[in-house]
């Protein structure tokens, strides 16, 4: 309760005062609450208390130490938990399969994520999501697409969750014709209200495809306001084929939105420079330029992260960029 309620110091204060912990049930709520309230260490550490109290996991004991270990990004552990189950010829069931699935595509390993999945006996919902998932976040979107429809075959509906995935990779594939029939699908066929996050895809799709004319087109005619992603996604296509062919006052009005959205952001100032810019509206962009130091903002440096012998670091951690 406490643990669900993400009092993690009094779910721990009561585990310690228990005279009796030899049920399982008391350990993996305990690990389970740690993982829940984002501190996956902690829930390492109870486990490996747990061991030495010579108490054995549980399917859902080992289904919080792979959430732990995607938490952390680190495959060693979920390797572990793996070599665990199949050791112990433990059954892997719907729950099991989808954490150790999740727990090799979130750590990048994808061909390893394919193998568990491929071996379920069950699949639900939640199974195919992940896997679809991993293929797309991991560059395999060609595959991820058809895997979509391996599971539209099997009878399972799609959800709006899976719609965005799809509707991403199809954008970073350049599948424009596939990816407005994706649309249509959803709204005629599964009758999903499209998001947010649905027409940031499309909007991102005929950015990337240098369909400047049909995006802008598309965000005119959405029943709902563009957000501060949709516009920097709109812009950057416009910046990237260096041209703008929507008239100055609807540019403006495209660009303020963008500035009251998220005003606090420096890097949409930078963008909105550059429009200017395209412009020729060189004070305009001057000033916006200016506007940045003046209300104590930066644009924040990209960084990334890498695994490097088994631990997961920052680029600038290794001394190397930005």
């Amino acid at each position: 309760m406490y643990a669900s309620c993400r009092i993690i110091a009094c779910a721990r204060k009561t585990f310690d005062e228990m005279e009796v912990r030899e049920d399982v049930a008391s350990w993996s709520s305990m690990i389970e609450g740690y993982v829940a309230c984002d501190r996956p260490l902690d829930s390492l550490v109870v486990f490996q208390q747990m061991r030495r109290a010579n108490v054995e996991p549980n399917s859902v004991t080992l289904v919080s130490l792979l959430s732990a270990s995607s938490h952390l990004a680190c495959p060693s552990i979920g390797r572990s938990v793996h070599s665990y189950i199949t050791t112990n010829d433990i059954k892997l069931d719907v729950a099991l399969g989808t954490a150790l699935v999740n727990m090799y595509a979130k750590c990048g390993h994808v061909e390893e994520a394919f193998q568990v999945f491929k071996s379920m006996e069950e699949r639900n919902l939640q199974s195919w999501t992940i896997m679809i998932s991993g293929f797309a976040v991991n560059g395999h979107r060609k595959e991820a697409i058809a895997l979509f429809s391996q599971m539209e075959a099997s009878g399972l509906k799609p959800d709006s969750t899976l719609f965005s995935i799809i509707l991403s990779a199809c954008s970073h594939l350049g599948m424009v014709d596939e990816g407005r029939s994706y649309f249509s699908k959803m709204v005629d066929a599964y009758n999903i209200q499209p998001t947010i996050e649905h027409y940031g895809c499309m909007v991102d799709l005929f950015g990337r495809a240098g369909l400047v004319d049909t995006a802008y087109e598309f965000i005119k005619n959405m029943p709902i306001a563009p957000n501060g992603v949709i516009l920097r996604s709109f812009f950057g296509a416009c910046r990237k084929n260096g041209k703008i062919t929507i008239v100055d006052g609807e540019l403006n009005r495209l660009m303020k939105l963008l500035l009251q959205e998220e005003p606090d952001l420096g890097a949409n100032y930078v963008l909105a420079a550059n429009m200017s810019a395209l412009s020729d509206k060189w004070s305009d962009a001057a000033k916006l330029h200016g506007s940045i130091p003046e209300r104590g903002l930066k644009k924040v440096a990209g960084c990334s992260w890498v695994e490097v012998h088994g631990r997961i670091v920052e680029w600038d951690e290794m001394g190397i960029g930005g």
